[in-house]
């Protein structure tokens, strides 16, 4: 089994800062990349913020200038440090991995169960 364990999410005010934080367990023999999408309610999941074992990483435009995403494919971790949050952030945000179980298996994604991020104006 995969498992991704994710902390960091919360309240705070417009203008503050939130890192989240997400670490993969179990059988995996090897991750694509890793990355946050988020969903806000009545709206459909979207991506935030990704990297690849490449160290090529992905922004959607709304976090360009304010988020940050890092983190080690290999130590099978991934953070997203955001700053400048705006109430428009608000959203469950989900940690996901494209990742191969074994050598001869294809690449599947793989979520978190979501942490609540919530922005004040």
């Amino acid at each position: 089994q995969v498992q991704l364990v994710e902390s960091g999410g919360g309240l705070v005010q417009a203008g503050g800062s939130l890192r989240l934080s997400c670490a993969a367990y179990g059988s995996i023999f090897r991750i694509n990349a890793m990355g946050w999408y988020r969903q806000a309610p009545g709206k459909q999941r979207e991506l935030v913020a990704r990297f690849y074992s490449t160290g090529r990483t992905d922004y959607t435009d709304a976090v360009k200038d304010r988020f940050t995403v890092s983190g080690d494919t290999a130590k099978k971790t991934v953070y997203l440090q955001m700053n400048g949050l705006k109430p428009e952030d608000t959203a469950v945000y989900y940690c996901n991995a494209d990742l191969k179980r074994s050598w001869n298996s294809g690449y599947s994604d793989y979520w978190g169960q979501g942490t609540q991020v919530t922005v004040s104006s």
